[in-house]
């Protein structure tokens, strides 16, 4: 469902399988999480992580298929809100990793998968062969927090309100122009090098990895409140 390559100081964590839709369910969260926690558990001053993918998507949203293998309403109902469970750990892992996160979406993220893109510290896009979806509207299905905290802190103004209010398919072109995105480049092998060449780059600052995470907690402190992720003391080291 995912693989982690460690590169010296920069892991890699890839999207494989699911005919390159990556769909979210229950094995794949937890794969992902798998991935995160031994990223966390090997880092050094230093670290920093990019994801990846191959194929049309970076992440197709939630396993609708399986949600609705269910069998009947009730049962429907109990795994979709597996699914939002483990999506909340997700942004969890994500927001607690101590070190830099890219993410290098080379294909269309959509609902769910445009809540795993912010998840990082900063996201790379396709010029024009990838979007940002949100499909929940046009389902009819109503975004829980800390999803909306997490918008909230990663997207402005009218691009957030564009995004979730109006269901606009959003280009990597048009997302650079409203600042969801850091950069845009043409191919899928040209996002995922310069994913790596970013990581790696930040991976060169060697900065103190829970200092970066304690900041980072500063950062987005209303969506930390809601995850439940309280500041820790940390010693300050020596210089």
């Amino acid at each position: 469902m995912c693989s982690l390559e460690k590169r010296g100081n920069l892991f890699i964590l890839i999207l494989t399988g699911q005919n390159g839709e990556h769909r979210l369910n229950p094995n794949l969260f937890s794969s992902i999480i798998s991935a995160i926690s031994r990223a966390k558990a090997e880092s050094t001053r230093g670290s920093a992580l990019v994801t990846v993918s191959h194929g049309k998507f970076f992440c197709n949203g939630f396993d609708l298929d399986w949600v609705n293998a269910a069998g009947s309403d009730e049962e429907t109902q109990k795994r979709f809100n597996l699914l939002l469970d483990y999506l909340k750990q997700l942004v969890l892992a994500f927001i607690s990793l101590p070190m830099p996160t890219i993410a290098a979406v080379s294909g269309h993220a959509t609902a769910g998968g445009v809540v795993v893109a912010l998840c990082h510290d900063y996201v790379l896009m396709r010029r024009h062969r990838s979007v940002l979806y949100m499909i929940d509207l046009d389902l009819g299905i109503k975004i829980p927090e800390p999803f909306m905290a997490l918008f909230r802190a990663k997207i402005s103004g009218s691009a957030r309100r564009d995004l979730l209010l109006r269901g606009l398919k959003i280009k990597g072109e048009e997302a650079l122009k409203m600042g969801i995105v850091e950069a845009v480049y043409d191919g899928e092998e040209e996002v995922t090098n310069a994913g790596i060449k970013m990581a790696d780059d930040l991976a060169k600052r060697t900065w103190h990895g829970d200092f970066y995470a304690e900041i980072r907690r500063g950062l987005y402190s209303e969506l930390c409140d809601i995850l439940g992720i309280a500041s820790t003391p940390i010693a300050t080291p020596k210089l």
